[in-house]
């Protein structure tokens, strides 16, 4: 026996804004029952019977109504409140695939090619018999795809009934783009930056819900099993068919679970096949949730849904899968679009159906191997950038060496108070590197364009240990005796390591004063500090072994998946971070923050009157952002004293006083802090800045410093004028909340 294409159309219309989608006609003791499907969103209470009909049943799938009539014998005619509107129902066929192993699938837009791929693929490897394919497409849009179909069944020789079901109405979601477009794609990088096409309703994702119930009641009631998964997803093959499994399960239910797959590549000018999805992510989490059935066994009342069947309890210990081919429900001619390359590794089991089943030799993954570390810890290097920081620069400069670097690449754009000429002084005497930051030729921001420049530096690309952090930026070893060595040993394994901001706020020092900041300000957040977004964002200082293709602000970025195993990432207290992280992670969370072997302390505002510098200077990422009054409110974090890096100023105090010994560098140092102290008189001079430095050190300000932990996230991102007085007055160490509702945009 040869497979078989039958046509059949929905009995669907639209009168006036309501949309039938189908009506099904069956027989129960003799009497005529009609079911009415309607479209989402259409409301039952209005729809009139005729005379004679008595609604026996009303339910909804996804918003769309299910209404279940005794009906008398002919005409049949309801009113809407568009009129009436004359139903001709379809009878139900369920002789058609009465016994057989069944798929009710979807078809968006994919060739017969695809289609016959599928049925053959799971007649050989499941027994499927039978199959209920929606065709989304326009009536007259594709008229070849049914006959390819029916010839190309027929030329298999599978004894398959497939069941092609058209609707005039459109099926998707009204007001979504073609499901083929990236922008449906969930793991699809950089949709904010995406032109999205207008809607789509005829191929835009599946809206009408109710289809899996109208294939029940036409085709599907009396088949021996029937699966829901779409015709661009394969079954993984078990020891038993998810039909029999469905069979013999409790309940007659079982769950399918759907794994995303891609190719790494297709070749030029080739089709794009099922065998050339060989990759999967690996830090997927989750999966499709689909099912497959046994209709006999399933409660009466039971409803199927597209993720799940109503009123039904499948039976957890038969769970199967099911891969979802992507590039054949998105196609594009580049897989990036898609998903995110750094995300993708070989599956070896699609590698071995691609090979095996399909005789296909798929494009592979390149073979890289991480780069081989030599004896010793190796050399340990900064990436930073600077502008207008010269005062600041050697008690930074300083601490970093006494506990371990041994290389600082440094980058200065548009220097006014001697920072560039300093750092061309200690380049001189072997202290760093000086570069002159080409952003603007670059186009680029800051930062960015000095860690793309850093990656071609022969001191970068022979570092074993690199870090990018920022002359604010404190590494704070708690563990031995506060160095680099002490680290490494207490984690021997990590090749990174994240490192926790800890907010250090100005502890209301308000005038600038030429002492190591981290001797004057010892008020910070609290370790447990989630808000705002910044608090727990963190820095990495992570082995130079080629696991990741280029520097990042945060992170090194551009993970080489093939080597994501090799990663060991682990937080400020030693503990593994989750591969979730690999790809984008910046900022630890409840479940991932740590502080008891390293923590950076951030002392992101200094003193009011360093601040007002710091606000004219502007910022080296977020150039286009302000660093304004609520921008002081969110970084200043008073809450409590922490003194776990005083323990390590001894050696800070020894080699700065080194480097002060040298009269030249120290030269440069107090011209720099008088040029800091000028510009602090020049600002504090004008109305805008001598106001704002009074706001910065206003007793309010001062309470609300000590208060973070207090404020929902929606408090930061609106800014402290939001906080009502009596609220500010609050006692810190009392249990309250207050949050607001956020208007307009983030203040800075």
């Amino acid at each position: 026996m040869t497979g078989q294409v039958i046509e059949r159309r929905m009995a669907s219309q639209e009168l006036g804004g309501t949309v039938l989608l189908d009506a099904v006609e069956t027989r129960h003791d003799g009497e005529r029952r009609v079911t009415l499907f309607f479209a989402p969103k259409v409301d039952p209470a209005l729809i009139e019977a005729p005379k004679g009909a008595v609604l026996l049943a009303e339910m909804s799938v996804g918003s769309a109504p299910i209404l279940i009539y005794s009906a008398p014998e002919g005409r049949l005619a309801f009113q809407t409140p568009s009129g009436a509107m004359d139903v001709t129902p379809a009878e139900a066929e369920l002789s058609l695939l009465e016994g057989r192993d069944t798929i009710a699938a979807v078809r968006n837009g994919e060739d017969a090619e695809t289609v016959l791929t599928w049925l053959a693929f799971h007649a050989d490897q499941q027994r499927m018999t039978g199959a209920v394919i929606l065709d989304r497409a326009s009536p007259g849009s594709d008229p070849e795809f049914a006959q390819a179909l029916r010839e190309g069944l027929s030329k298999s020789g599978r004894d398959i009934r497939v069941i092609l079901l058209t609707s005039d109405q459109p099926l998707g979601y009204p007001d979504a783009p073609p499901e083929a477009h990236p922008f449906c794609v969930p793991e699809a990088p950089g949709k904010d930056r995406m032109e999205i096409p207008a809607p789509a309703p005829w191929q835009s994702p599946l809206g009408a819900l109710s289809y899996y119930e109208i294939a029940r009641h036409r085709f599907l009631a009396e088949a021996r099993a029937v699966a829901n998964i779409d015709v661009h997803d394969l079954v993984v093959t078990g020891p038993e068919t998810i039909f029999d499994s469905a069979v013999a399960a409790r309940g007659g239910l079982i769950v399918l679970i759907g794994r995303h797959c891609y190719p790494w590549r297709v070749r030029n000018g080739q089709p794009t096949r099922f065998a050339d999805h060989i990759c999967v992510q690996f830090d997927s989490g989750g999966g499709r949730q689909r099912w497959c059935l046994a209709p006999s066994k399933l409660p009466k009342d039971a409803v199927w849904r597209l993720l799940r069947v109503g009123n039904a309890r499948p039976d957890a210990a038969r769970t199967q899968g099911f891969h979802r081919h992507m590039a054949l429900r998105h196609p594009t001619p580049s897989i990036s679009r898609i998903v995110p390359k750094s995300s993708l590794i070989e599956h070896p089991p699609l590698l071995e159906r691609a090979q095996s089943y399909f005789d296909h030799t798929p494009v592979r993954m390149p073979e890289i191997a991480p780069d081989p570390l030599h004896g010793g810890r190796g050399r340990a290097a900064i990436v930073t950038t600077m502008k207008n920081e010269g005062p600041f620069i050697l008690e930074w400069l300083a601490y970093h060496r006494a506990i371990g670097f041994d290389d600082i690449l440094v980058y200065t754009n548009d220097c006014t108070d001697g920072t560039d000429t300093m750092l061309q002084l200690l380049e001189r005497k072997g202290f760093v590197q000086h570069r002159d930051n080409r952003f603007r030729e670059m186009d680029l921001p800051p930062q960015h364009a000095a860690l793309q420049s850093a990656e071609s530096e022969p001191v970068i690309k022979s570092a074993t240990w690199i870090t990018c952090i920022d002359v604010d930026e404190y590494i704070n070893i708690k563990t031995g005796d506060g160095t680099l060595d002490a680290l490494f040993a207490a984690v021997p394994d990590a090749n990174m390591i994240a490192m926790t901001w800890r907010l250090f706020g100005n502890g209301d020092v308000r005038d600038y004063v030429d002492r190591p900041i981290t001797e004057q300000f010892l008020r910070c957040a609290p370790e447990f500090a989630r808000k705002p977004h910044q608090a727990w964002g963190f820095k990495t200082l992570f082995q130079n072994i080629g696991l990741f293709k280029k520097l990042g602000v945060h992170r090194p970025k551009g993970l080489n998946p093939q080597l994501w195993e090799e990663i060991n990432w682990v937080n400020g207290s030693g503990k593994p971070l989750p591969r979730e992280m690999y790809r984008n992670g910046w900022r630890s969370t409840i479940e991932t923050y740590g502080y008891d072997l390293v923590q950076l302390n951030h002392y992101a505002v200094r003193s009011a009157e360093s601040f007002l510098v710091k606000r004219d200077r502007g910022r080296v990422n977020h150039v286009d952002r302000d660093q304004g009054l609520a921008y002081w409110f969110r970084m200043n974090n008073n809450f409590q004293e922490d003194l776990s890096i005083q323990p390590r100023l001894a050696m800070m105090r020894a080699e700065l006083d080194r480097l002060m010994q040298d009269p030249e560098i120290a030269a440069a140092h107090h011209h720099s802090v008088a040029c800091h102290r000028a510009k602090i008189a020049e600002l504090r001079a004008t109305e805008n800045y001598s106001n704002f430095f009074a706001e910065l050190t206003s007793p309010r300000m001062e309470r609300l410093s000590r208060l973070h932990g207090h404020f929902g996230s929606n408090v930061f991102l609106s800014g402290p004028g939001v906080i009502p007085d009596e609220v500010a007055s609050r006692d810190p160490m009392a249990e309250w909340f207050f949050t607001v509702e956020l208007q307009g945009d983030t203040a800075h």
